[in-house]
């Protein structure tokens, strides 16, 4: 198979972020790129979605945050049949 390189200008930090990520699973940039680039070439696209978030999930956004920040309490549940238990299911 004959090989092309493709030059591609991104943020430093996004760029080592996304290396120790692709590291941990156990493959490099090039195979990452490759892997995107065929899956853009099978779904003839983008292979994920471009979406503006509508009001309910920006809410859900920012109760996220406010969660993790610490300024808003969530239930906690120890297991699986706990949640199930509280949502009637």
């Amino acid at each position: 198979m004959k090989t092309a390189t493709v030059n591609v200008r991104v943020d430093e930090k996004l760029k080592k972020d996304c290396e120790a990520i692709f590291d941990e699973l156990g493959f490099g940039m090039s195979t990452a790129i490759t892997m995107f680039l065929k899956a853009v070439r099978r779904t003839n696209g983008m292979p994920f979605d471009f979406e503006i978030p509508n009001e309910q999930t920006l809410a859900a956004f920012k109760e996220g945050d406010e969660i993790l920040a610490g300024k808003r309490k969530a239930k906690r549940y120890t297991s699986i049949a706990e949640l199930r238990k509280d949502l009637d299911v």
